[in-house]
C-alpha cells in the first residue's frame, strides 16, 4: 500500500518574490506593448513618426528607455540590496510606477486589452508594494546583543 506523502512548503524569500515580481511586471509590460502591434493603426503610425500622441524622436525613445529601465534594473537591485535599501527602493519605485501604469489607460480606445493589461500591472505593483512592506524583521538580540551583555562578557 502506497502512502501519500506531503510536500514541504518552502519559504520564499522576500528578495526572490521581489525579483520574481519586476520580472513578471515586465514580461507583462512587453507583452502589452508588442500586442499593440496588432491594434488597427498603430504600425501605419509608427512608420509615420508617431506613437500615441508623441512624435518618434531620439528624445522619445530615450525617454520611454530610461523609464523601462527602472523596473528592469529594480529585478537585480531586489535580489541584491541590503535589505533596508530593498525595501525602502522597492516601496518607492513601486508607489512611482502605479500613477505611471495607470497613465497608460488615458486616450486608449481599446479599453478591455489595455484595461486587463493595467489591472495586472497594478496587481503586480501591489504585490511589490505588499512584500516590501512586510519584509520580515530580526528579534533585536539576532541584530545585535543588549549593552550589559557585551559589558558582562567583557568583564569575564
Amino acid at each position: 500500500m502506497r502512502t501519500r506523502t506531503t510536500l514541504e512548503e518552502q519559504p520564499i524569500p522576500v528578495r526572490a518574490k521581489l525579483a520574481a515580481t519586476w520580472t513578471s511586471f515586465m514580461f507583462l509590460y512587453a507583452y502589452v506593448d508588442i500586442l499593440n502591434f496588432f491594434t488597427p493603426g498603430v504600425v501605419e503610425d509608427i512608420l509615420d513618426g508617431r506613437v500615441f500622441e508623441f512624435d518618434l524622436s531620439q528624445t522619445f525613445s530615450t525617454a520611454a528607455l530610461a523609464l523601462m529601465a527602472i523596473p528592469i534594473l529594480m529585478v537585480v537591485l531586489s535580489a541584491t540590496l541590503p535589505a533596508r535599501a530593498n525595501r525602502i527602493t522597492n516601496l518607492i519605485v513601486a508607489s512611482l510606477f502605479v500613477p505611471v501604469t495607470a497613465f497608460n489607460a488615458v486616450g486608449e480606445s481599446w479599453l478591455y486589452f489595455y484595461g486587463l493589461g493595467i489591472v495586472l500591472e497594478l496587481i503586480l505593483l501591489a504585490l511589490i508594494l505588499r512584500f516590501a512592506w512586510t519584509w520580515p524583521r530580526a528579534a533585536p538580540s539576532a541584530i545585535s546583543p543588549d549593552h550589559e551583555t557585551v559589558r558582562a562578557q567583557q568583564q569575564a
